[in-house]
């Protein structure tokens, strides 16, 4: 019965990694940034949501939507005003842009995750579950609402492959993460791509933020390990890999959830990590990474 409630509780934390991570691939791939608010982003959704149904009352639909919007909007600001202008600069060389943005956008995630232990403290916040109840799955009692987030999770991520694959804005983002001056070459504006990634990013993010507040609960001290967790994913699948992404992010996830069950919850990252150090010592570019 253990086996059994590990293997659902490692598939729910999984899916939700992986939600995370193909987000945080995606603008990667296609625009070459690394986004260290990554964390941060999500745990603002989370509290966004949160606030809304329990402070303002707005309802669990209501105050998920929002939690996605504040994600949305958390997204663009990251990009139009911590990420674009230092792409944009004539004054950092071109060679150096890489550490800027990386800097960049840490301190950005510092300063959200300020932003909300000051407004809403430290203190854990669990966002109220869309889905109620418990249901017994040969023999296991298992909450309702963490099927309903593992299933959210891989229709989201089944929806984006249908738009990066069937839909002609999908196949231009394709596009830019294959040869970004083929694209422009082709009469698209780059700018303009990059604005649909990160708005996809922000809108999976936001999702994932809501769905792990509501299964998991989070904190300001959430900011810093979700964005370690969704960058040893990305590393160990491979940078820019989305498929690579997908398989690390279940390694990882029940990787956690062994060792949170066998060992102690305050060690479950460590051997994801001794993962990473191990697959980079071996094969440096992750498991489906190009050389």
């Amino acid at each position: 019965m253990r086996a059994f409630q590990i293997l659902i509780d490692g598939f729910a934390i999984s899916a939700l990694y992986a939600l995370g991570a193909t987000g945080f691939t995606l603008i990667f791939g296609v625009s070459g940034v690394l986004n260290l608010s990554h964390g941060a982003i999500m745990v603002a959704a989370a509290v966004a949501a949160w606030a809304a149904a329990s402070i303002l009352g707005v309802g669990t639909y209501a105050g998920a939507l929002i939690g996605v919007g504040v994600a949305l909007l958390t997204a663009f600001l990251t990009y139009f005003a911590v990420v674009k202008p230092i792409q944009d600069s004539r004054r950092i060389p071109n060679e150096e842009k890489e550490i800027f943005v990386l800097t960049g956008t840490l301190l950005w995630g510092i300063m959200i995750q300020e932003l909300i232990a000051y407004f809403f403290t430290n203190n854990a916040k669990t966002v109220l579950p869309i889905v109620e109840g418990v249901v017994e799955i040969l023999g296991v009692r298992t909450p309702k609402n963490e099927i309903f987030t593992a299933i959210v999770c891989c229709l989201v991520i089944g929806l984006l492959w249908l738009l990066v694959n069937r839909t002609r804005t999908g196949k231009a983002v394709l596009a830019a993460s294959m040869n970004p001056r083929g694209v422009t070459l082709l009469g698209l504006e780059l700018t303009n791509i990059y604005i649909v990634v990160w708005a996809i990013y922000g809108i999976l993010a936001g999702i994932a933020g809501v769905l792990l507040g509501m299964f998991l609960g989070v904190s300001s001290y959430s900011v810093g390990p979700l964005t370690a967790s969704a960058f040893s994913i990305v590393v160990l699948g491979g940078l820019g890999s989305v498929s690579g992404s997908l398989i690390a992010a279940f390694v990882v996830g029940y990787l956690e959830t062994l060792t949170a069950y066998l060992v102690s919850p305050a060690y479950r990252t460590i051997p994801a990590l001794l993962l990473l150090v191990f697959v980079m010592y071996i094969r440096p570019q992750g498991l489906l990474g190009r050389r």
